[in-house]
């Protein structure tokens, strides 16, 4: 099993009624701002554990699980669909409870990174550095998809309605990490079976369950509106750093629909914009190469 270098401790905090959990490392320091780590679709926040126990100096850093992941929780009525704006909500809620004077160091991986780089052009003035580790965000669209993408939500929210749109059980812990491993092939066994207890648990028939609700399945009723993500691009004031891996994650996903390219053009109207790649590495490269990103990371935020 893998031995965690610096341990984290959970906390729990009201946002927009929600029961919040961070996962926390470190004390806050009034000499430096904290470090807070968003993490992406169908993931938790133990993921970066790995990246933390890679950085050379300790800080406060806080990591989130977002609504309906890990061990974040509501104790309203389920629901069946997530909406993007929620996100930014929720972090612009936490950063007034965790930093309300101060901009912090903002780094997001996939979705999270979307998140991330969206919130720093929404509210500017709450980020000093941003780091975006593959937060593409999605294909541009055409307003002619409105209808069949409405259409489809529907269709989506029924089946989830109908629990008909579940996530896959495990036999066990290692039936996850088994999982875990291949969706990502570099991940190492012993990595794989410690992020596995904080990524999934054993339900009340002891078959292991993904920490994510079903309902995140469900396709977003809104188009995403890349002319719309360039125009609050444009607005980040921050510094900003965006990390690429080796493996082009857009191919694979999109193939010509959505590329790098496309990716580049957009995101070349952030003000203040680096650009790196990680060797070795696929999507999940806070994962992958945790020791050169946080050499990275932490070089960037100095």
């Amino acid at each position: 099993m893998y031995q965690v270098r610096r341990p984290s401790r959970s906390e729990f905090r009201p946002v927009r009624g929600l029961s919040y959990h961070l996962r926390v490392w470190g004390e806050p320091d009034p000499q430096t701002p904290p470090l807070v780590l968003v993490h992406g679709w169908m993931d938790v926040s133990a993921s970066w554990q790995f990246m933390v126990d890679a950085l050379s100096q300790d800080r406060w850093i806080v990591a989130p699980d977002w609504r309906g992941f890990g061990l974040t929780r509501s104790d309203g009525p389920p629901v069946d669909s997530y909406w993007f704006p929620d996100y930014l909500g929720d972090l612009d809620a936490l950063l007034d409870q965790i930093a309300p004077d101060r901009p912090v160091d903002l780094v997001g991986h996939s979705m999270g990174g979307n998140v991330a780089t969206i919130y720093a052009g929404v509210r500017p003035a709450r980020v000093r550095r941003l780091i975006n580790l593959e937060g593409f965000g999605m294909p541009a669209t055409r307003p002619s998809q409105a209808p069949g993408r409405y259409a489809q939500w529907l269709d989506e929210i029924r089946d989830c309605r109908q629990g008909t749109k579940g996530l896959q059980t495990y036999d066990d812990l290692q039936g996850v990490a088994r999982r875990l491993m291949k969706t990502n092939p570099r991940l190492p066994a012993d990595k794989a079976e410690w992020l596995a207890g904080h990524w999934a648990a054993p339900d009340a028939q002891g078959r292991w369950s993904i920490l994510g609700d079903a309902a995140h399945k469900v396709v977003s009723a809104y188009l995403y509106r890349a002319d719309e993500a360039v125009a609050v691009y444009e607005r980040i004031t921050a510094p900003t750093l965006s990390v690429i891996a080796s493996d082009d994650s857009l191919a694979q996903w999109w193939k010509d629909r959505y590329t790098l390219a496309d990716y580049r053009e957009r995101i070349r109207h952030i003000p203040q914009l680096q650009e790196t790649g990680l060797p070795d590495s696929g999507h999940m490269l806070h994962n992958d190469q945790p020791v050169e990103l946080a050499r990275q990371v932490e070089a960037f935020l100095a």
